[in-house]
């Protein structure tokens, strides 16, 4: 087993973690003071988003300078005393790197703009076709995914924001710079990196799409495994201890074995996020559904399953700062909190992958519920709010959709106490505090010995102590139940089952030979182990034997 199976990972969105600096805007200071508070929970790595200089249009996903710090964030010098005092405490640090695109303001882009052409080919620049865009194309942001430059009657690509642009892999000079990046911070001492959005780089071919989406022409097209081997093989593949991780958009099972199948040496495991649309009606993000419990299990199980089959590896997650979170989401944020909270926890990280736990989930912390649209600070929201307001939709449902998928869900700022702002800052932070922060904070939930923190505490420490957690067979169990997600797990001669109730109403399992097992964990205190089972609302026990 290579390390990286054995390692818990903590996600922090720096801008909403802790501020030092009295300006509501999270820093690298914060993240020092806060180091102890992690070491007790008992992870091994901090997954910060991206700390690069940038204009913040998309909250540090535009880069202009990977070699520079943004000064909201801090300095250089901040950064190499984090990276040390982390490494006091066993914890190492991966970055965020954004590789499919630049911000508009990165000097790459600005000599493009000047008619450049060795840096025009950086990024991807077409002439109109009769009079229309390039491609028909859309932006995952809203709107096409081509800008119109006046001064060349030409259009460049961005597929996300239109500050955005999507850079060009098939240029070895790009490669070169981006491998050359990644090799300046392992020499600076970073031992992970995440790749945002990285099945979308190999643009195959620009041609129109029946859908409008193009997703066939960029997403997960062969070279995105020839050029990952590369950067795997020039940069972080020769450093021992490195953990990489890559975001994978609308991918496959396939294409995710093959980018983390270890002698492919590309990457070390993926996030894939097919479980986190189930609650999509027709595919469509901007609607309000239930989620598909059903759909969610088959999800779940199938890519536990295929993955394992095809030795491939699996970051487990159900919150991160793209999605809102999971209590509010697939629990129940009022009268099963405690309860749904720690069976989610459950759920996912007995699973055979890599845990990733996000900032405040530790805690349980819930949705906002923003009632006006000057509330929010996402762009893609703010998009998706005149999107919805021009398709005719009223305020109310435009409203209810913003408060179940935004991204600023997972934004506010992180719940430390309940003095002002949730402990986070002493001064008006850059988004809203969350109101439920006098209830709901990290000081509440150190001093209970029952809370949902001590929870995630107990199956941090579980993992490492079982190895059947780590490195045992998955195989699904009680599948055609619509009430309760259960699986096995197996290890040498040991035997693991995870019982899982995702509803607030008691639901009755049948568990041959249960008297044969212990239970490992339970977020409730007693347990009466008949072969009948009641399983109470959202209740969750794991059985060994």
């Amino acid at each position: 087993m290579t390390d990286f199976q054995n390692k818990v990972i903590y996600q922090i969105y720096p801008k909403s973690f802790c501020d030092t600096n009295h300006d509501g805007i999270g820093d690298i200071n914060g993240i020092i003071s806060k180091l102890d508070y992690l070491k007790e929970l008992g992870i091994d790595m901090i997954w910060m988003c991206p700390i690069f200089a940038s204009p913040q249009r998309d909250s540090g996903y535009d880069i202009k300078d990977y070699y520079h710090i943004d000064p909201i964030f801090g300095t250089m010098e901040d950064l190499e005393h984090l990276i040390a005092e982390a490494k006091k405490r066993d914890i190492d640090l991966m970055f965020d790197m954004v590789f499919n695109h630049t911000s508009t303001e990165h000097e790459w882009f600005q000599e493009a703009l000047k008619g450049n052409e060795k840096y025009k080919n950086y990024y991807f620049f077409k002439t109109g076709k009769d009079g229309k865009l390039p491609t028909n194309w859309d932006s995952k942001f809203g709107g096409k995914a081509w800008k119109y430059v006046p001064d060349f009657d030409e259009y460049y690509l961005h597929l996300y924001d239109e500050k955005q642009a999507d850079l060009n892999w098939k240029n070895k000079e790009v490669r070169n710079e981006l491998i050359k990046i990644i090799n300046y911070w392992l020499d600076k001492g970073i031992r992970g990196f995440r790749f945002d959005v990285i099945n979308n780089i190999d643009k195959r071919e620009f041609k129109d799409s029946p859908d409008g989406l193009g997703k066939q022409y960029y997403c997960d097209q062969p070279k995105v495994h020839d050029y990952l081997h590369e950067l795997n093989t020039k940069s972080f593949g020769l450093v021992d201890g490195t953990i990489t991780v890559g975001e994978m958009s609308a991918t496959s099972v396939e294409n995710c074995i093959g980018y983390t199948r270890p002698h492919n040496k590309e990457l070390d495991m993926v996030f894939s996020f097919h479980h986190l649309k189930v609650d999509y009606m027709n595919k469509e993000k901007w609607t309000s559904m239930p989620f598909d419990f059903q759909e969610l299990k088959d999800l779940l199980h199938t890519w536990q399953v295929k993955m394992q089959e095809g030795n491939g590896w699996n970051a487990l997650f159900w919150n991160c700062h793209d999605q809102p979170r999971s209590v509010s989401r697939f629990g129940n944020d009022k009268e099963y909190r405690k309860e749904s909270a720690k069976m989610l926890a459950t759920a996912i990280y007995m699973m055979r992958g890599t845990p990733y736990i996000y900032q405040g989930e530790e805690i349980g912390m819930t949705n906002h519920y923003f009632t006006d649209i000057q509330q929010y600070q996402d762009v893609e929201s703010i998009n998706a709010y005149h999107i919805l307001k021009e398709k005719g939709l009223d305020e109310e449902d435009i409203h209810k959709i913003l408060q179940e998928k935004s991204r600023d869900n997972s934004r506010t700022p992180m719940q430390w106490n309940g003095s002002l702002n949730g402990g986070f800052s002493d001064v008006k932070p850059w988004l809203q505090s969350n109101q439920n922060y006098k209830e709901i904070n990290v000081e509440n939930d150190l001093k209970d010995t029952d809370s949902i923190f001590r929870y995630y505490q107990k199956l941090i420490q579980l993992r490492k102590t079982y190895k059947i957690i780590s490195e045992g067979t998955y195989v699904p169990y009680l599948e055609e139940d619509d009430s309760v997600f259960a699986y096995k797990r197996y290890y040498q001669d040991e035997e693991l089952i995870v019982v899982n109730n995702f509803y607030g109403e008691n639901i009755t399992v049948n568990i041959p030979h249960i008297h044969e097992y212990k239970v490992l964990v339970s977020n409730y205190q007693e347990q009466d182990l008949q072969a009948t089972l009641t399983l109470r609302p959202y209740e969750t026990i794991a059985f060994y034997k």
